[in-house]
């Protein structure tokens, strides 16, 4: 089995709409002005992208993961494309089919961020992440649970001052109990500035 590389590429709506197209499985061609495709080496500056370029630009902005094969990857050395950690591969939009081909395995959206939302009657630091300039509305979290935040318009109120503010891959209720500013996921309870650490890894 030949090794993989890792690696991730933030993207508006569009271009996930027809990457959903594929199967899962290709990058779509380049646009005319666009000579170059640029898959990126680390998780953190694919998510800055996404939100301080998508999010602003679309209201939404995703970051996908996907593996390439290593010794075919070799040939697009990684670029130092501003800061010291600021890490892209440069692969030539005649060479992207070739390059689809040498993917291994699915494209996956590892995560979704939004732009900010006004909300009411949420708890205060809840409704201050909610309306930041972006804010993480699906994807995995460092464990590998998945997750989906709700929007303000679909926060299910329930009980003594909680909150559903999110649901987990199976379905269960991720719940912020405002008298106490808590949040429960599955067995864990975490404070709320620890769930946000949670959000934004």
């Amino acid at each position: 089995m030949n090794d993989t590389v890792t690696l991730w590429r933030p993207t508006g709506q569009a271009e996930l709409d027809l990457v959903a197209g594929s199967g899962w499985r290709a990058w779509p061609p380049r646009l005319p002005d666009q000579p170059i495709f640029y898959p990126v080496a680390n998780r953190w500056y694919a998510v800055r992208i996404a939100r301080e370029w998508n999010v602003p630009a679309e209201g939404v902005g995703y970051v996908t993961r996907f593996a390439v094969d290593a010794e075919f990857l070799a040939r697009y050395p990684v670029q130092q494309a501003g800061g010291r950690d600021v890490l892209e591969h440069w692969v030539p939009a005649e060479d992207l089919d070739e390059f689809n081909a040498h993917i291994v395995g699915p494209i996956v959206c590892e995560s979704e961020y939004r732009a900010g939302v006004a909300g009411t009657g949420l708890p205060d630091g809840w409704r201050e992440y909610l309306a930041g300039e972006s804010w993480f509305r699906a994807g995995f979290l460092a464990d590998g649970t998945r997750l989906t935040v709700f929007s303000p318009d679909e926060v299910k109120s329930t009980v003594d001052e909680r909150v559903t503010v999110a649901e987990d891959g199976d379905g269960r209720a991720v719940v912020l109990d405002a008298r106490t500013g808590t949040v429960t996921l599955g067995d864990a309870r975490y404070d709320l500035d620890s769930f946000v650490k949670l959000l934004e890894w």
